[in-house]
């Protein structure tokens, strides 16, 4: 090793397992290292030995702790001399008294520092670079050696130069850091020249350039970070102000912190940030031959303040597969391969203001054997430090983006409800399709397949299609508020249903088999919200109404080569849409706008208003010369029509 820290992995169970460090002299008569024993300790010398376990592996991890500066006169703690630490160590993991497994480690690390000597107080004076350039001959990369085809090295003999006279780097690299630019009068090379060159140019001697920055001495203005991009630290040392809802969560090697997402594609991608107060339930399908372990767990997370936290994981085990794997091979158990691998994570987050107090994980293992389909689940949830008996306490009653918004079913005996969509899994069917709740500001569009057969009676199709899409809405109202109070009914807006057409007794359907119309196949969630607010700078978004509508098809069963008992299908989707409206009506037309409003260019096909607009700055449509040509060119058109249609113009002739 090289560096201060040292990281290996011991395979296999580690409970009852001991772990020590020592430092693993020579024989001074054979030269050979003396092994030690299993009496050691995690501490020799100026080496610690860290030990984090886990299910099957453990992370072993070997540092330093001694100063690696290089000595200054009359100091203490450091390096007398470069190559500061030359160490063999050994680890070794012992049961009882009987070795398992032993790691030699040869160290060899140098000081930190670059120069030798003692340090001067004579700062170098850098030329400040908009009046020179700090670098004359940037392709001078070796001391003390002529660099070739750099033909500024001053390093460089007349005949080496004679060798590579004729491949001589050019531009800044090759030495010319003060080039002609474009808008000099005497520069020839300018291509693509406009009309106006040379007439205006730029008369100035070479020293006067801008490639030393002589021109850009005003102020200068910082560019806007897009919304969905967020300026990251360079180094975890420095001042973290805290998180923000929807920035990534970092970890203490300054890099995302990843759990698998569904991406809009609809599949899984493993390296996908982790969005603060942004909580998520996904689930992703897996083979043992795809399996891929995720981010370690004991990674640390920064907190929002530059401290780091680590996660509290907890492990169990899966009793019922049956829930996870979705499809299955015929293949004998003593003849599948098997690996433990994770089943499900759920990680819980506790949040105070713009930071993170704790990170709770719980993972779920189980038995994964070749020819099986894995569902794997991955949930998020951030809670508030304030949160009592579970149940978080919202600083911001409005909704936030990203979070299930509240049903509740006033007409059953308990009041909570459910808004939802599907989930398919597997094949895509109905019967084995899940539901994961609605997303406030989430648009979204799902379905499942439904098999049909070629007898299926139209009406108990049509009652079976709605039954499907209205175990979606199990609720009558929907929550204002993210802290609706069930018990206040002011807090909530009632769902507003629209039927589906359904063909009564005089639609005639011709006695067709497999042949149906009027199929609500389509349910359509339209939420109306806006902003009513802001708490602490969050804006605070309402939802003010919601409505339930269905789109009929036409379903025609679809014959293979023969259609015999076969099974065709129907695909049934809902969608969810949000609509922001203001959150405020608009004025009312006073008097003045009603009489006037046939001088409204935006409600009018003629603006008068607007009848010199092509010669004004604002129109853009054609360059401001050839409008102001064109309308003195018409300007005199009118004025000769006026007067040569006077009569005394007559008389002239």
């Amino acid at each position: 090793m090289s560096g201060p820290r040292a990281n290996s992995f011991f395979l296999g169970n580690s409970s009852g397992v001991s772990f020590s460090i020592s430092l693993s002299p020579r024989d001074e008569d054979t030269g050979r290292l003396q092994l030690g024993n299993c009496s050691g300790s995690k501490r020799a010398g100026d080496w610690n030995l860290d030990v984090t376990p886990g299910v099957d592996t453990s992370q072993v991890t070997v540092s330093l702790t001694r100063n690696l500066e290089l000595c200054l006169p009359n100091a203490t703690d450091c390096c007398p001399s470069p190559l500061c630490v030359v160490e063999t160590l050994q680890v070794l993991a012992c049961h009882g008294s009987v070795m398992l497994a032993q790691l030699l480690i040869q160290a060899e690390i140098f000081a930190n520092s670059s120069f030798k000597g003692n340090v001067s107080e004579n700062a170098t004076v850098i030329p400040n670079q908009a009046f020179r350039p700090l670098g004359s001959c940037p392709c001078n990369l070796t001391a003390g050696a002529c660099d070739v085809r750099c033909c500024c090295d001053l390093e460089c003999t007349p005949d080496l130069k004679q060798l590579f006279n004729g491949s001589c780097f050019t531009g800044v690299f090759g030495g010319d850091v003060n080039p002609p630019f474009d808008q000099l009068c005497s520069s020839q090379s300018m291509e693509h020249a406009p009309e106006w060159f040379p007439f205006l140019c730029v008369q100035s001697s070479l020293d006067n350039t801008p490639f030393l920055g002589y021109f850009y001495h005003g102020s200068t203005s910082t560019p806007k970070v897009p919304a969905f991009t967020i300026s990251l630290q360079t180094s975890p040392g420095k001042l973290f102000t805290g998180y923000s809802q929807g920035d990534p969560i970092i970890t203490e090697e300054n890099e995302y912190f990843t759990i698998p997402q569904q991406s809009l594609a609809g599949q899984c991608v493993g390296n996908a940030p982790v969005a603060y107060l942004q909580d998520f339930d996904v689930k992703c399908l897996s083979s043992l031959v795809s399996y891929k372990e995720g981010l370690p767990h004991h990674v640390r997370i920064n907190t929002g303040t530059a401290d780091f936290i680590q996660q509290n994981v907890i492990y169990r085990t899966i009793t019922d597969r049956d829930k996870f794997i979705t499809e299955s091979e015929s293949l004998h158990p003593a003849e599948a391969l098997c690996q433990n691998v994770t089943f499900a994570e759920h990680y819980t987050f506790i949040c105070k203001d713009e930071n993170i107090e704790q990170v709770n994980v719980t993972v779920f293992l189980g038995s994964l054997c070749d020819g099986e389909i894995l569902s794997q689940r991955f949930t998020v949830e951030f809670l508030s430090l304030r949160s009592t008996n579970g149940e978080e306490l919202f600083e911001n009653p409005g909704y936030q983006v990203g979070k299930p918004v509240r049903a509740a079913n006033i007409n059953a005996s308990g009041p909570l409800g459910s808004l939802n969509i599907w989930q398919p899994a597997g094949r895509g069917l109905c019967a084995s399709a899940t539901y994961t709740p609605v997303l406030f500001g989430v648009d979204s569009y799902s379905g499942c397949i439904l098999e049909v057969g070629i007898n299926e009676d139209c009406s108990l199709l049509r009652g079976n299609v709605t039954e499907k899409l209205n175990s979606l809405v199990r609720a009558t109202h929907i929550g204002k508020r993210n802290n609706s109070s069930y018990s206040d009914l002011n807090d909530w807006v009632e769902i507003i249903r629209l039927d589906p057409f359904t063909s009564d007794t005089n639609v005639s359907t011709g006695n067709l088999k497999g042949f149906c119309p009027d199929i609500p196949a389509n349910l359509n969630i339209q939420i109306m919200f806006a902003e009513v607010g802001a708490v602490q700078g969050i804006p605070q978004q309402q939802i003010l109404a919601v409505q339930i509508s269905y789109s009929t098809v036409v379903w025609q069963f679809q014959c293979g080569l023969s259609c015999g008992n076969s099974l065709s299908f129907l695909p049934i989707t809902a969608s969810v849409q949000f609509i922001k409206v203001p959150a405020q009506p608009p004025p009312p037309r006073t008097r003045y706008h009603r009489i006037y409003a046939e001088f409204d260019c935006n409600q009018n096909e003629v603006c008068w208003p607007q009848l010199f607009y092509p010669l004004t700055g604002f129109y853009t449509g054609e360059p401001y010369s050839q409008c102001l040509a064109k309308g003195l060119l018409l300007a005199f058109l009118v004025s000769l029509a006026a007067i040569m249609s006077n009569p005394w113009f007559s008389k002239l002739w």
